[in-house]
């Protein structure tokens, strides 16, 4: 309603606001003073938003959005505008509030330069209206170890590479090298900033978010090189007879080469006591269950559609990633916000892409949200045309634009924000 203010916060604002995104997330809604003074150190309050009721002095919705790069296939990394920390309280939905405060941030965002909105959608029906499309999907593996096939008697990997165990400290220092290096291979992975390394070795911790170090595990290759790093948490149980049937649960296992991801699975499956392996989230094609003699030892517990892309600037969009194959497509793209529609002539190619305005007779129809779940190259458009979400203005085109679009790996975004 128009009486609602929305609006970025003010620091002395900040801890109402907390309170708010607690409300809204089901949490404790008084926050902690530590809480309020993390967030108030990388918090920027110009893309912090709010709303303010007339009749009262608390904030009844937020929204929080922050600077990202995100990998493109062929592995140019894009800016990109990471919205996150959306609630509306109960007494106030259905009022616009959400609309109004994505409104901002999107146009603050295309003023920007940035060439993309991201987000992870807790609710699957609440974002296609403001243009993000399902971008990447993402499935978790429950591992009945026993049952595996893998040799308990392994020493280590068998490439003369090792798996060390490591604490904070060596995490800290090898970890945000080894992941710059890792997302420009893998499309759908998002940058990590000195922050994220910080929050997640336990230099931020609050009663509200206690910490409890996880075991780390780094993979050196036979020259000594850092390859690969893994974090997991384990959980203690024993069955009736007294025997150890406890879990390991991954936070984020990731490799530079199939060899480091392997040998740090077949460390995980190895651990005296771990009767089950829950692999945290990983892309929906992951090698994982075919590093296992068995790999029907891997059970799909959960399989959901996770980043979401909101396309701000389509030209931008189509040419910074790379195409598998050569081709043209004519799109008509259409963005109800008035963002970034067009008529768009693509022409695309193995060593690189134009995209450009055009007069021409559209092959495709599109809205901007089905673009961005087609960008990464793990939507399919001829599915989305069998689903009435895409119009073939001409026969065959939706075909043309998945050889175009669609990459030989699936898209990957292993981080929550």
């Amino acid at each position: 309603m128009s009486d609602i203010d929305v609006r970025p916060i003010t620091e002395d604002e900040l801890p109402d606001w907390v309170r708010a995104l607690n409300t809204g997330f089901l949490r404790s809604a008084t926050p902690s003073p530590e809480e309020t003074a993390k967030r108030r150190t990388h918090f920027d309050l110009t893309r912090t938003r709010a709303a303010f009721p007339p009749d009262g002095d608390r904030q009844v919705a937020t929204f929080r959005s922050f600077a990202q790069e995100l990998t493109l296939p062929g592995g140019a990394a894009v800016p990109t505008d990471a919205i996150s920390n959306v609630t509306v309280s109960p007494t106030h939905r259905r009022r616009g509030l959400l609309t109004r405060m994505m409104a901002a941030d999107l146009a603050e965002a295309k003023e920007r330069g940035d060439v993309a909105a991201t987000l992870i959608a807790a609710e699957y029906p609440i974002y296609g209206r403001y243009g993000f499309g399902p971008a990447t999907h993402a499935v978790d593996w429950q591992i009945d170890v026993p049952r595996t096939g893998l040799d308990p008697r392994r020493s280590g990997p068998d490439d003369g590479g090792r798996v060390d165990l490591v604490g904070v400290e060596e995490v800290r220092r090898a970890g945000p090298a080894l992941h710059d290096r890792i997302r420009g291979r893998i499309a759908g992975v998002v940058s990590r900033d000195a922050y994220w390394w910080e929050l997640h070795t336990g230099l931020h911790p609050t009663p509200d978010n206690p910490w409890k170090e996880p075991f780390y595990a780094l993979y050196r290759n036979a020259r000594g090189e850092v390859e690969g790093l893994a974090a997991y948490r384990t959980e203690d149980r024993f069955n009736d007879a007294i025997q150890p049937e406890c879990t390991a649960r991954v936070q984020y296992l990731f490799g530079l080469t199939p060899a480091a991801e392997r040998a740090l699975w077949q460390y995980v499956c190895s651990i005296d006591w771990i009767t089950s392996v829950r692999s945290g989230l990983r892309a929906t094609d992951d090698l994982l269950p075919d590093f296992l003699p068995d790999p029907r030892a891997a059970r799909v517990v959960s399989r959901a559609d996770f980043l979401w892309a909101r396309i701000l600037d389509v030209v931008r969009a189509l040419e910074a990633r790379t195409y598998e194959t050569a081709g043209e497509l004519v799109l008509e793209v259409h963005d109800a916000a008035g963002l970034a529609g067009g008529r768009f002539a693509l022409t695309a190619a193995p060593d690189g892409a134009v995209c450009a305005p055009s007069a021409a007779a559209p092959q495709l129809t599109l809205d901007i949200r089905e673009l961005g779940a087609l960008w990464l190259g793990g939507g399919s458009a001829v599915r989305l045309a069998a689903l009435g979400r895409v119009v073939e203005e001409e026969t065959g085109a939706a075909a043309a634009a998945d050889a175009l679009f669609r990459t030989a790996r699936r898209p990957w975004c292993p981080d929550m924000f």
